[in-house]
């Protein structure tokens, strides 16, 4: 893959710790539902030489008590994949801690993250993710379950700074994780409303950093480059961050990450159009593998195909010929009749995913009524199935 080389800055964070762990560089792949599954994982990880830490998409609580097929297939890893991280949703103590104790007993994974930053509707209108954190004995009762069902697992936990400004919970959340013996919080700078809109708050990384200092403090948001994840732990004193939208089409982030935080002089990644396109038919074939049926982890990998291809000269058509391909051969096909000699274009490594923001947050009625006092959210709200 060709390189860009420039002076890199010393590294700027030591290694992390998560229990048994060591995360060197403090690097991690964010959780994202539909996107990082085992095969994604297995790029990222390629790219990075094996180095940071590559965690799981959302796997329910019920879902896996329960053990639905599709969960059982999201909580699969790759033989190389060390340690094992699953993040967890889930609603109710109970179910959250007997699905903790399995994960524990069966040895299914090495290190459990907990989210309570989700803000999509269908999880928030049911007190669950981003909502949850506001249900301060509720999230303790949560939280004290998972540590203490995990036996020797490390336990870490993904929060948002709160459902809106005018309800803000980081920094009792991050509190509670300590007390209850979380290993690591991370924090993604937005709150609910925001959703992926704005610009993500890094002096609330800093705030909580200071707040709870007995612990490490990822931070998260807005990291679009290499130099944007050293500059938020200069400016906020984080420990290590948490790399979601930024390595969407674009899993050699990682390797620019480890060159930065390892303080080498710069060879970050600047492919080609040609070398963009086979990472792309080795992402769908990865897919279909994992799937058992090439056509269906094709059509799995359409919605990759505009990440990939951002800021490269390719026409609308072509563009929607690519994103409808259901073979491997296709998808090669179409991607041999492009310029493939084309540079890395200027700007791609800005921005990319959803960027929505101002929405309106969907919770359970009367849940704003008293941060404390709450029975909790109904049995129907954990979800039956995983994966967002």
């Amino acid at each position: 893959m060709s390189t860009l080389t420039t002076p890199a800055p010393a590294a700027t964070a030591p290694p992390l710790r998560v229990g048994p762990h060591t995360v060197a560089p403090p690097v991690v792949l964010a959780p994202m539902a539909g996107i990082t599954n085992a095969p994604f994982r297995t790029l990222c990880r390629e790219f990075s030489g094996g180095k940071g830490l590559f965690v799981s998409e959302m796997i329910t609580t019920r879902a896996l008590v329960e053990r639905n097929e599709k969960t059982m297939q999201l909580i699969h890893f790759d033989a190389t994949e060390t340690p094992r991280s699953i993040q967890l949703y889930g609603v109710d103590p109970v179910t959250v801690g007997k699905a903790v104790r399995m994960i524990a007993e069966e040895g299914l994974a090495d290190h459990i993250d907990l989210n309570f930053g989700c803000p999509v509707p269908k999880v928030t209108r049911k007190g669950g993710g981003s909502a949850l954190p506001y249900k301060r004995n509720l999230l303790r009762a949560i939280v004290r379950e998972a540590v203490t069902g995990a036996g020797d697992l490390p336990v870490t936990m993904k929060m948002r700074k709160g459902i809106d400004d005018d309800h803000l919970t980081f920094l009792d959340a991050g509190r509670i994780a300590v007390e209850e013996g979380v290993t690591a919080v991370a924090l993604h700078g937005r709150t609910t409303a925001q959703h992926y809109g704005g610009t993500a708050d890094w002096d609330a990384i800093a705030r909580l950093k200071e707040h709870v200092p007995e612990i490490p403090v990822l931070g998260n948001g807005d990291i679009w480059c290499a130099e944007d994840a050293l500059r938020m732990v200069r400016e906020t004193g984080c420990d290590g961050v948490v790399v979601g939208r930024g390595c969407l089409g674009r899993p050699w982030l990682f390797a620019d990450l480890v060159a930065a935080f390892e303080g080498r002089t710069g060879s970050f990644a600047r492919p080609a159009l040609r070398e963009v396109a086979d990472v792309m038919v080795r992402h769908a074939t990865l897919l279909g593998e994992w799937i058992g049926d090439e056509a269906r982890g094709v059509i799995d990998f359409r919605k990759h195909v505009a990440w990939y291809l951002k800021g490269f000269a390719v026409g609308s058509e072509m563009r929607k010929r690519l994103a409808i391909t259901s073979s491997l051969e296709a998808l090669r096909a179409g991607l041999d009749e492009l310029d493939l000699d084309q540079p890395w274009p200027a700007g791609a490594d800005g921005p990319r995913g959803r960027t929505s923001g101002n929405n309106r947050v969907v919770l359970p009625d009367g849940w704003l009524k008293d941060p404390y006092d709450c029975a909790g959210p109904g049995e129907d709200a954990e979800l039956d199935t995983s994966g967002g």
